[in-house]
C-alpha cells in the first residue's frame, strides 16, 4: 500500500496506518487519526508525541464528561480511543529513557484502557498473573457471564506493542465467536518494562508456562482447548514457547519469524559467522560507525535501535543488534513443536520478509501458511488496514481447529 501520509518516512507511515487499522475494533475515528497526523512534522519525534497527546486529551475528556453524564456506551468508545491515541503518543520516545513523558502516555493509555474496560458487559477483567518474583499485567474477557470453560486464546504483542492493543488486534474478534480470552504482556514488554524494568527474555516458554498455569485455574476455560498467539516480535516467541509447553492445543503467529537474528545480520558487512563475531565483540569502532550512520540514513532503523536498546536493557545499537541473535526457533528447536501451527505472511512485510516461510518449512506438526495479500489492504506486517479480514481468518482456522 502507498502512503498516504508521510511519504518520505516509512515508519511515520506505517504507526499511521496501525493506528486506522483499529478503527475496526473502535480504537480510533479515520477523521481524528487524519486531522492528527496532518498536524505531525514528518520525521519529528518531539511533534509526533504532542500532537497525538492533544488528540488524546481532548478525546480522553469528552469521554469522562459522557460518563459523569450517564453515556455508558459513548464514555466506553471514547475512552478506547483515547488508550491507542496515548499510545501512539509515547511510541517514538524509548530513545531516552529518562524522559517522563513517555511514562505519562503510558500510565494514561492503560487508564482510559481500564476506564472503557469497565464500561463492556461483560467486564474485561483486569488480571495480575504470578510470574517468577512478581506479575504480569493482563486483561481477562469473557463471552458471558454463565463460567461455562470455552476454548481459549492466550494472546500476547511483540516488540513494541501493548497488551491493551490486543484488544483490536484479536481479544474482541475472539471473544465475538465465543473464546475466552487471556491477553498479558510478558518481560521486555510494556507493563512491565515500564513500572519493574523488566527485559525481553529469549526462552519464552519460562514467561507462558505461568500463564497457562494462571489460565487452567480460570472456570471460564477450557483446559484441552487453550491456543497461544503471538504478533509481530510475539511470532518468534510464541513458536519457541510452544515448542517446549505441550499443553497447547493450537499456535498462530501473525506473522510467523523463525530466526530474529537474520533482520540485524543482513546489515553488516561480511557472511553470518562473521556478522555474529562483529556484532558480540568487545569492541568494533567501525561497526558502531556503520550503525550510527544507518540510523541517521534510515527511519525505521533508528527507531528499532532506539526502541530495541529500551526493551532488551543495552546502552548501544550493536548490543541491541546482538541481543537478536538469541531469538530463534533454529537448531531443531521448531521441529519440537508439536499442536497445530498457523503461520500468517504479509506479502509486503517490511520487517521480517521471508521469516514466516522459513518457520513454516522447519515445522513438523500438523501447519498452515496464510499469506495476505497488498490487493487485499492486508500486505503490511501483521496486517493493518485489513483487520477484519485478518481476524476472520485466523479465528475461522482457530474454530476448524479447536473444534
Amino acid at each position: 500500500m502507498k502512503p498516504l501520509l508521510f511519504p518520505e518516512n516509512p515508519q511515520f507511515w506505517y504507526e499511521t496506518l496501525r493506528s486506522m487499522s483499529h478503527i475496526a475494533y473502535g480504537g480510533a475515528d479515520f477523521g481524528e487519526v487524519v486531522s492528527t497526523s496532518e498536524r505531525i512534522k514528518e520525521g519529528d519525534y518531539d511533534s509526533w508525541h504532542d500532537e497525538w497527546l492533544a488528540t488524546a486529551d481532548r478525546v480522553a475528556a469528552e469521554a469522562q464528561r459522557a460518563l459523569d453524564a450517564g453515556h455508558r456506551v459513548s464514555a466506553r468508545d471514547g475512552f478506547l480511543r483515547a488508550s491507542n491515541y496515548y499510545r501512539s503518543a509515547e511510541f517514538f520516545l524509548h530513545g531516552n529513557p529518562c524522559d517522563p513523558r513517555h511514562d505519562h502516555a503510558y500510565d494514561r493509555s492503560v487508564a482510559c484502557f481500564q476506564s472503557a474496560a469497565a464500561l463492556f458487559t461483560p467486564t474485561i477483567e483486569p488480571v495480575r498473573i504470578p510470574y517468577e518474583d512478581t506479575t504480569l499485567p493482563g486483561y481477562l474477557y469473557r463471552a458471558d457471564t454463565s463460567g461455562e470453560p470455552r476454548p481459549t486464546i492466550i494472546m500476547h504483542n511483540g516488540f513494541d506493542g501493548t497488551a491493551e492493543e490486543m484488544h483490536f488486534s484479536g481479544a474482541m474478534a475472539g471473544v465475538e465467536r465465543g473464546y475466552t480470552v487471556l491477553v498479558f504482556d510478558g518481560p521486555g514488554q510494556p507493563g512491565p518494562r515500564h513500572h519493574e524494568g523488566l527485559v525481553f527474555r529469549p526462552d519464552w516458554e519460562n514467561v507462558i508456562g505461568p500463564v497457562v498455569d494462571f489460565a487452567e485455574n480460570l472456570p471460564e476455560v477450557d483446559n484441552s482447548r487453550i491456543a497461544l498467539l503471538g504478533a509481530s516480535m510475539g511470532g518468534v516467541l510464541a513458536p519457541r514457547a510452544a515448542a517446549f509447553e505441550h499443553r497447547l492445543a493450537a499456535l498462530v503467529t501473525i506473522d510467523g519469524v523463525y530466526d530474529l537474528g537474520a533482520t540485524t545480520t543482513r546489515f553488516v558487512p561480511g557472511d553470518r559467522a562473521e556478522a555474529e563475531r562483529r556484532l558480540r565483540a568487545d569492541s568494533d569502532p567501525q561497526l558502531d560507525a556503520h550503525l550510527a550512520q544507518l540510523m541517521t540514513e534510515n527511519a525505521t532503523s533508528r527507531w528499532a535501535m532506539n526502541h530495541g536498546m529500551y526493551v532488551m536493557g543495552v546502552d548501544t545499537p550493536r548490543a541491541f543488534s546482538a541481543s537478536y541473535l538469541d531469538y530463534h526457533v533454529r537448531d531443531g528447536i521448531a521441529e519440537l513443536i508439536q499442536c497445530p501451527t498457523l503461520v500468517c505472511d504479509a506479502a509486503e512485510d517490511e520487517f521480517f520478509k521471508g521469516q514466516p516461510q522459513d518457520l513454516y518449512d522447519h515445522l513438523t506438526c500438523p501447519k498452515t501458511l496464510m499469506l495476505f495479500t497488498p490487493e487485499e489492504g492486508a500486505g503490511a506486517h501483521c496486517h493493518p488496514g485489513a483487520m477484519r479480514t485478518a481476524m476472520a481468518r485466523i479465528h475461522n482456522w482457530l474454530d476448524d481447529t479447536l473444534a
